[in-house]
Order: C-alpha cells, then sequence, then structure tokens
C-alpha cells in the first residue's frame, strides 16, 4: 500500500487553517491557565491526567506530560488514520503546550471568581479552543483517537469511549485532590465545553430536516432540486383522516438555506404543511452494526475520514 500525497490546498487556505489551529491551541491553553488551574478543575481525557499528574508534580510540567502521554496515541493516528492527520495532531499539541508555557510564565493571569463564572466562561474559552482545532482537523486528546478507531470497530460512538475514559480521570482527581468537589465542577465544566465545542464545529452549518407534505409536491420537488440544488426523498403516504394519498417529501438543508426553502415551498403551495426539525444524529455503518454520532462526532469522524483517503 502506497501513500498518495492529497491535492494540495491554495497557500492562503493552508495559512488560514494553522492560523485558526494555532489561535484554538492558546484559547485552550488560555482557558486552562486561567480559569481551570487556579481553581482545581481538570479537563477530561489526555489533557486531565496531564493536569493530575501536574497537580502532583508541579503546574509547570503539565505541557511536557501532555505532549508524553499523547505519544503512544500519535504512533496509533500513524498506524490507523494517516500521516497528515498526525502532522495537525502534533502542531496542535506543541502550540497547545507551548502557549501554556508562554502564558504561565509571562501572563500570570489567574481568574478566581465564582464557580459558576469559572464554568461557564472557562468552559465557553476551552470548547471555542478545541472547536476550532477539530474543525481544522487536528485534535489536542488521544482519547478521541481511541475513540474514533473503537467506533469503526464496535458498536460504541466516539463519545461513549471518551465519555467512559473521563469517569476514571474524575474518579482519579477525587482521590488525588482528597476533595470531590473539583471532579464534580469539572465534569459540569466538561459539559459546557461539549456544546460550545460542537457549536463551533458545527457553526453555521447546522443540518435541519425538513418534512413537506403538499397536493402540489412535484412542482416544489423540481424547484427544490432545480433551483436550490437540494437532493430529496419521495415517500408516500395517506391521510389518517381524509384517507387521501399523497407524496412527502423529505429534505436535508443547511441552516442558512432553511429561509430560502420555505419562501419556495410557499410560493408554489401556500397551504403546504413544513415540519423542521434540528438533525441531531447521523446513522453511519453497515446495516447490521449501525452506529448513531452526534452532529460534532459526524464532523470529527469525517476529519479523520479525510485523512484516510490520503493512503491508497
Amino acid at each position: 500500500m502506497h501513500a498518495s500525497h492529497p491535492a494540495k490546498r491554495p497557500l492562503f487556505s493552508q495559512i488560514l487553517s494553522y492560523f485558526w489551529m494555532s489561535f484554538g491551541a492558546f484559547l485552550a491553553a488560555f482557558a486552562l491557565e486561567v480559569f481551570f488551574i487556579p481553581n482545581n478543575l481538570i479537563d477530561g481525557g489526555i489533557v486531565g491526567v496531564a493536569m493530575i499528574f501536574g497537580s502532583v508534580l508541579g503546574k509547570g510540567a503539565i505541557p511536557y506530560f501532555l505532549i508524553l502521554f499523547n505519544l503512544p496515541f500519535l504512533i496509533l493516528a500513524y498506524r490507523s488514520i494517516g500521516k497528515f492527520f498526525v502532522i495537525h495532531m502534533l502542531v496542535a499539541n506543541i502550540i497547545f503546550s507551548g502557549s501554556m508555557v508562554f502564558i504561565s510564565n509571562f501572563m500570570s493571569l489567574e481568574f478566581h471568581g465564582e464557580s459558576l463564572e469559572v464554568v461557564v466562561i472557562g468552559g465557553a474559552l476551552l470548547g471555542i479552543g478545541l472547536g476550532l482545532i477539530i474543525r481544522e482537523g487536528g485534535c489536542l486528546d488521544g482519547t478521541e483517537i481511541l475513540g474514533i478507531i473503537i467506533n469503526r470497530r464496535t458498536g460504541f460512538t466516539v463519545g461513549q469511549v471518551v465519555l467512559f475514559f473521563n469517569i476514571f480521570v474524575f474518579g482519579a482527581a477525587g482521590f488525588v485532590f482528597q476533595d470531590w468537589h473539583p471532579p464534580l465542577m469539572s465534569l459540569i465544566t466538561y459539559i459546557v465545553v461539549i456544546k460550545i465545542m460542537d457549536s463551533v464545529i458545527v457553526g453555521l452549518d447546522e443540518t435541519k430536516s425538513v418534512l413537506i407534505i403538499s397536493s402540489k409536491s412535484k412542482a416544489i420537488a423540481d424547484a427544490i432540486i432545480h433551483e436550490l440544488g437540494l437532493g430529496l426523498t419521495i415517500m408516500y403516504g395517506r391521510g389518517g383522516f381524509s384517507g387521501d394519498e399523497r407524496e412527502i417529501l423529505y429534505v436535508i438543508a443547511e441552516r442558512l438555506q432553511l429561509a430560502e426553502l420555505k419562501d419556495l415551498i410557499l410560493r408554489e403551495d401556500q397551504s403546504a404543511f413544513i415540519a423542521i426539525e434540528n438533525l441531531h444524529e447521523v446513522a453511519n455503518g453497515n446495516p447490521n452494526k449501525r452506529n448513531k454520532m452526534t452532529r460534532a462526532e459526524h464532523i470529527f469522524s469525517r476529519l479523520f475520514q479525510k485523512q484516510t483517503q490520503t493512503e491508497a
């Protein structure tokens, strides 16, 4: 099996991608140094393990523990995913670790406020930082790599694997700190991080499912396909009260396309029934083993798939 080089991206696009990844790594390091560490909070995954060791041996060792503990996962990613992803992950980890050293030695900022302020502001900053890194094809934590690989081979989702790992991380923190308040607060903060990270990864590309019932389904379907360039599925149903048979249109659209889509539908049929829902899950896998992923996991998995496409 020979590795082939991916299609070259424009230089400006590559620079912009690394810029956002670097900014995300700095923002994540800022959140840990300013909000998490001064308040004895930890992140999940390998970052959390490094922070636990740092609390025992000195917080200055956290960046070095992070790189050390991520090395086995870098090797695993190189063998299972591809070298291009490994490069992105390595760059993100180096910038993140360097930013932690810089902030600790030269900025000396610490935030000591109410628990709610620490959880919301610190969690939001970390979530934005991690989201930017993942969106640009990088990664800070080896547990996501493990989650992707396990997801490919079993029925467990990435989120389930990471959550299982983090239960042990937060539990270990309780024993190390001899205080269960910081781990519980860390768990709450972790939920904030996941929500914000999901929003950053998906961004304005959040998908919606649209169900359309109309007596003019043919005209609406043609307009959606030819004017908006969207695909759709035609299903057949029957009214429960009237017994009339109707064609039901099922469309998946981005959030920014919704206004135009609704205008188009109502232009063709003012009495059309339209039902719009958030698309929270995407089914992936073979018919015998269907793995469900959240929107963030789905995009994160696609980032890995882009890397595997460079291996022939």
